[in-house]
């Protein structure tokens, strides 16, 4: 490995994923391995530092999940977070029991005074808040570590070896409840870890482009290229890479949005590489036919993306890679290992079992958006396309609930255009991370021009995020809300009421299907 590497095993909490990303902001390179990964595997990884997630388990249930010992004795730092931090003092000799009262259990926003003289807490304010999520409690405290935070009502909030480089805290630095939790993680990583901050994109893609010529030799390559963010990225960097190798494929599937496929075409032209348009939108809109399930639909796409690049493969001649624009949120969200599936990604999840490439190659998989947007960035890629609004694999198949048929996407290419026009003159482009229209399945009766009416209910969702793993709806003004409302009922047909989705990620996903 090029760079220094901090280890991160997931117990199962809900914002594992978020301390990766805090660590990342801190450029070190961290991943997200489970907690059952064997310890020498754990060795062989050689880490500078291992935080320890939460998780939504008691420490003291012989079921719940754990880790050896003898991580401890490896000489590496540790920092505990909730779970973690009770598991560590588990281990360690001391003990952990349900809280007995209220005055142990914390949960949300916490007055906490920090001891500014140990190592995790230097620089910061001696009071803050931070976010408690914890219904256990450290009875007793493991030999040699020292109280270093506490509330009003619990005295131990974090606990401290020092000497041994072992960190525990009660409360989640990573959120952004917690006032001063970056710093908090900084110091872990910087005082305490020895981090150098050699994780930047620009080492990044120096490192993708030897490694990836290295596999790929003389072979050739297909590029299964949307438009998106990521598949643009992972097209400029593989021409970097392997220059006139590379064939890069764009399936228009007539799931996209208005003028989409065209504006592509354009945005590519410009590029030194082999480009090829493939018009598949009645072969999609034949296999989609009848089917409602978001799952199916997404499997679907997936197999139906394989087969077509497959095709136009064999049209070129032999070609022994596929590479595709999966990051990391793709990943854990179509599920790994223990993970629970949230929906599967038609990139990871809804691939087939049999795929005809020697390899699938995917330099963009352990990024997060907005490394990925950085690493365009390197590569000299313009910032309208670096910037551009992300759009799902699946297209609006899944922005389309229930059944597709071309008259449903034609109707919600209209209306999503208007929603995006109407962002985009208010000046909103750059302060909502995502924002579309859903042709919801739902109709209902209105009146237009003296007349009943018995049509679709379109839902416009806008997010803000920065690493959309957790998201929050946008807060767009009523009166832009309002534009969009009265030009798509007036412009669009087949829509007589359009509303606004209020609902943060978790519990819901960005998409709805």
């Amino acid at each position: 490995m090029d760079h220094q590497f901090v280890l991160i095993l997931d117990f199962g909490g809900q914002y594992n994923q978020l301390i990766a990303r805090r660590v990342r902001e801190h450029n070190v390179y961290c991943e997200v391995k489970p907690y059952k990964t064997p310890l020498d595997e754990i060795k062989a990884m050689k880490p500078v530092g291992i935080i320890f997630t939460g998780g939504p388990n008691s420490v003291y249930d012989p079921d719940s999940p754990s880790c050896p010992k003898e991580i401890f004795e490896l000489g590496v730092p540790v920092l505990g977070i909730c779970y973690g931090c009770q598991l560590m003092a588990q281990l360690l000799g001391g003990e952990v029991t349900a809280a007995q009262d209220d005055t142990a259990r914390e949960y949300g926003k916490t007055g906490t005074h920090y001891d500014t003289s140990c190592t995790l807490f230097q620089g910061l304010p001696v009071e803050g808040v931070s976010w408690m999520s914890h219904g256990d409690y450290m009875a007793k405290v493991p030999e040699g570590f020292q109280l270093v935070a506490h509330t009003a009502m619990c005295p131990n909030v974090a606990i401290a070896d020092e000497k041994r480089g072992f960190y525990g805290v009660q409360f989640h630095p990573e959120v952004n409840h917690t006032e001063n939790g970056s710093l908090m993680l900084r110091n872990f990583l910087y005082h305490v870890c020895g981090c150098t901050g050699d994780w930047t994109m620009g080492n990044y893609k120096e490192q993708q482009i030897r490694s990836i010529r290295e596999k790929v030799g003389d072979g050739k390559v297909l590029l299964a290229l949307s438009g998106g963010v990521d598949s643009s990225v992972a097209a400029a960097l593989l021409a970097e890479a392997v220059g006139n190798q590379l064939t890069c494929v764009f399936v228009d599937h007539g799931l996209m949005r208005k003028d989409e496929g065209d504006e592509v075409e354009a945005a590519f032209e410009k590029w030194d590489l082999h480009f090829v348009r493939v018009d598949a939108e009645q072969r999609f809109l034949d296999r989609l036919a009848g089917v409602a399930d978001p799952e199916t639909k997404r499997k679907i796409i997936g197999e139906e993306f394989i087969r077509v690049f497959e095709e136009e493969g064999k049209k070129i001649g032999t070609v022994d890679y596929l590479v595709q624009g999966t990051i990391y949120p793709d990943v854990i969200e179509s599920g790994t290992g223990d993970a629970a599936v949230i929906k599967s990604h038609h990139n990871v999840g809804g691939l087939p079992d049999f795929v005809d490439f020697k390899e699938i190659i995917e330099p963009l998989r352990l990024l997060f958006k907005d490394e990925v947007r950085q690493l365009g960035r390197e590569l000299g890629l313009p910032e309208y396309l670096v910037m551009r609004q992300p759009f799902p694999g699946p297209g609006l198949a899944i922005r389309v609930i229930g059944e597709i048929t071309k008259d449903k996407l034609d109707v919600l290419r209209e209306a999503d255009f208007i929603f995006r026009d109407e962002i985009h003159k208010a000046g909103l482009d750059y302060s909502i991370n995502q924002y579309f229209a859903v042709l919801t399945n739902m109709r209902s009766v209105g009146v237009m021009g003296d007349g009943r009416t018995y049509d679709y209910t379109l839902a416009l969702r806008g997010v803000t995020t920065t690493d959309f793993m957790t998201a929050d709806w946008a807060r767009i003004p009523f009166e832009v809300l309002d534009r969009v409302s009265v030009r798509v009922v007036n412009e669009v047909g087949h829509i007589n009421r359009v509303v606004y989705d209020i609902t943060s990620k978790p519990p819901a996903t960005i998409e709805w299907e």
